[in-house]
């Protein structure tokens, strides 16, 4: 009787690895799409279960720390308990969980703001991002809505997704593409719904940008400076979302 070969080498072989198992086919070039899908879903699919309806988001620089003299650190912590207290985030109310804090997760403002939810004792969210030079989530965003993301992308798509208001503090390269991705979306219409965007501590915001000048060149239309407004103290920025159309939910005693 013919001896049959072992099938040693087939069962070891990559090849034979379960798709959804195998790490170097799911990490590979022609499975990149599936990698933009699953990043949308994983995060989708932790808000739904924690009932969040929509978001405040503060965006910031990650170098600026606390006590180091200008105040954005307290200011922004100060400002996103405010909003947490008041604005629907702690189910005092009928219905989902509205103006959630949202930050990038990282050090700076983003973890004065997430602090600030924490200190009311409110769900808060840190949309992490994988960088060359790692970035380890603050401790003040909530674990389970504390994510990871590889595609600056994908980040940026659930910044968006609900985003009730936007409050900027100072910041740099990527708070300004932050602010100005979110600023192009309304422009263009692609963001339909109204979106509320502060930026916080005026004259910062004016030494660094220009804004009138754009259209003192025709570069935007005049209405366009209509798109955001400043605020110096976390009482103008919450007010100041509200006035521009912030939906608040009605909370109870």
């Amino acid at each position: 009787m013919l001896k049959h070969p072992s099938n040693t080498a087939q069962m070891d072989n990559p090849a034979f690895r379960l798709a959804a198992l195998d790490s170097d086919f799911l990490l590979g070039d022609s499975t990149r799409g599936i990698r933009f899908q699953l990043e949308y879903m994983k995060a989708e699919e932790s808000l739904r279960r924690q009932n969040i309806e929509s978001t405040v988001v503060v965006f910031g620089s990650a170098r600026v720390r606390e006590d180091d003299g200008n105040g954005w650190y307290e200011k922004a912590r100060a400002f996103a308990k405010l909003c947490s207290n008041v604005g629907g985030a702690k189910l005092n109310h009928q219905g989902p969980r509205m103006n959630v804090i949202a930050t990038g997760g990282g050090p700076g403002i983003m973890e004065a703001a997430n602090r600030g939810a924490y200190d009311a004792g409110a769900l808060n969210i840190g949309y992490n991002i994988t960088l060359p030079m790692e970035q380890q989530p603050n401790p003040y965003s909530s674990p389970e809505l504390t994510f990871r993301f590889h595609y600056f992308a994908m980040r940026k798509m659930h910044f968006a997704m609900r985003a009730a208001g936007l409050v900027v503090f100072p910041g740099g390269f990527g708070t300004l593409d932050e602010l100005f991705e979110l600023l192009t979306l309304r422009q263009t219409g692609k963001m339909t719904k109204a979106l509320p965007v502060i930026l916080f501590d005026s004259k910062f915001w004016k030494s660094a940008i220009n804004f009138e000048y754009f259209a003192a060149e025709k570069l935007i239309k005049p209405k366009d400076l209509e798109l955001f407004t400043f605020a110096d103290t976390p009482q103008q920025a919450w007010d100041a979302l509200v006035a521009r159309g912030l939906h608040v939910p009605e909370i109870t005693a």
